[in-house]
């Protein structure tokens, strides 16, 4: 672990994807404040959903980097090294993912509550005003943070399982966040009350303070995120047992 660790932190890639992560969810909340007013389009919506929109595009960079995490090292044939050192392999990726985790989830919730902190300065006098201590509001930004982890650990899976940066990316573009809209056209209620619990419609309920009609409630929707979690990492796993290097 401290070699993984070692290894993430002195990536340039590490910093520039979590300092565009931090850029963009702070631009757009700031935006989102600086711009609201009370009785708008957007006053039903969620505080810490409003606030926190800039996280959409945040998650792609964060993801992004736990794809490096695991497939970059082999692009750059850096993984060889890693699996002789230990060459009973699987400890490698647990490191990978363990290490990964605190540092996308610490990014994540420091940046969600400056983003938060900030906002709300510029909504104090607005209906969307709120504080910290409000019912649910420090939950959803943890529970925001979490879920881009989760999302990310799912995007680490699929580096290991598939071990190209590009075609890592393509995947989980289209099987994470476009296959989703595609099969919500389809007009059956059974489709529906599935995609609750796909990846990205689960993570949008773990972030907001008040219940999202229509999505899932936060406990299985955690559960659900984690299953997804799980089988890529599982799935990784069992073929970095398999493969050749």
């Amino acid at each position: 672990m401290r070699s993984e660790w070692h290894k993430l932190r002195t990536l340039r890639s590490t910093w520039i994807t979590i300092l565009a992560a931090a850029a963009l969810t702070l631009g757009v909340g700031l935006i989102m404040g600086g711009t609201y007013t009370s009785g708008g389009g957007d006053s039903d919506v969620d505080t810490v959903v409003l606030v926190l929109y800039g996280t959409l595009l945040g998650q792609l960079c964060i993801t992004v980097l736990g794809i490096l995490v695991t497939a970059g090292e082999y692009s750059t044939g850096m993984i060889r090294v890693s699996l002789t050192v230990v060459p009973r392999r699987l400890p490698v990726l647990w490191a990978k993912a363990a290490v990964f985790t605190v540092a996308a989830f610490g990014s994540m919730f420091t940046t969600a509550l400056i983003t938060f902190l900030a906002a709300q300065l510029l909504l104090r006098d607005t209906d969307q005003a709120a504080a910290l201590t409000d019912p649910g509001v420090l939950g959803a930004i943890a529970g925001n943070s979490a879920g881009i982890t989760l999302l990310s650990l799912i995007a680490l899976g699929l580096g290991g399982a598939l071990r190209s940066v590009p075609g890592s990316v393509g995947a989980y573009l289209g099987g994470v966040l476009v296959l989703p809209e595609v099969l919500g056209m389809l007009p059956y209620d059974a489709v529906d009350s599935a995609l609750k619990y796909f990846p990205t419609q689960a993570a949008g309920a773990l972030g907001s303070a008040t219940p999202i009609p229509g999505a899932a409630a936060t406990g299985p929707a955690l559960l659900a995120l984690c299953l997804w979690a799980a089988a890529a990492l599982g799935t990784a796993a069992v073929l970095l047992r398999r493969r050749d290097a």
